[in-house]
């Protein structure tokens, strides 16, 4: 073997060592961001290193709770943000198959109920869970907005045209999804949040904490 073959063996070596570095410590992970999803509040709270940052109205499954395939129900447990669908479409950007359409809905548009706005695809990491992916589980956006705040959905956790967009744009693949029974406030975030917003009402004269 002759030093220029040699040279070309070793620089191709190099690069692809290179590669597998940065794809093995360089995924870009979101580690900091977790959403604590609340069956009974029908409510999200997104969380950033421990601390509550934002509420949303969502709506989960009018069929109840599970991961049992073709239930239509919204499962429970820890998921992940597996992929992100929609960067740079506009607000109320109808989705079919995960495909804008190039149809534009605005909120409560009558007898449309289409996947709109964004998708957050979830990957279930519970073993009960498992199939959430498969399932075809989504966090996304609905024209139904007037449904939100009550089970409404065929197994997704669906949120407002705005509110997902919103939601979209601070979490990253990988962040943390736990949809559970119970209330925001059995969890120390959700504690968190309505004591950080009773102190914002009582000082602007408001009561509302939500």
């Amino acid at each position: 073997m002759n030093a220029t073959i040699l040279r070309n063996l070793l620089a191709g070596l190099l690069l692809v060592g290179g590669s597998l570095a940065l794809n093995s410590c360089g995924s870009g992970k979101d580690t900091r961001n977790k959403m604590l999803v609340s069956v009974r509040d029908q409510r999200m709270l997104l969380v950033r290193d421990g601390k509550p940052v934002k509420s949303y109205a969502i709506s989960t499954s009018k069929f109840g709770l599970g991961s049992e395939p073709g239930s239509n129900r919204t499962p429970l447990g820890r998921m992940e943000v597996a992929r992100k669908i929609g960067d740079g479409q506009p607000k109320g950007m109808v989705f079919k198959s995960r495909r804008p359409t190039g149809e534009v809905l605005r909120p409560n548009a009558p007898g449309r109920d289409p996947i709109v706005s964004r998708i957050l695809w979830l990957n279930g990491t519970d073993w009960h869970n498992k199939n959430t992916f498969r399932r075809l589980i989504y966090i996304h956006g609905t024209p139904e907005e007037w449904r939100l705040g009550r089970p409404a959905s065929y197994g997704c956790i669906r949120m407002g045209m705005r509110d997902v967009v919103d939601l979209y744009d601070r979490v990253g693949e990988g962040a943390e999804v736990r949809i559970f029974r119970g209330s925001l406030v059995q969890t120390p975030e959700g504690r968190a949040y309505v004591q950080k917003r009773r102190g914002d009402a009582r000082s602007r004269g408001l009561v509302s904490v939500r």
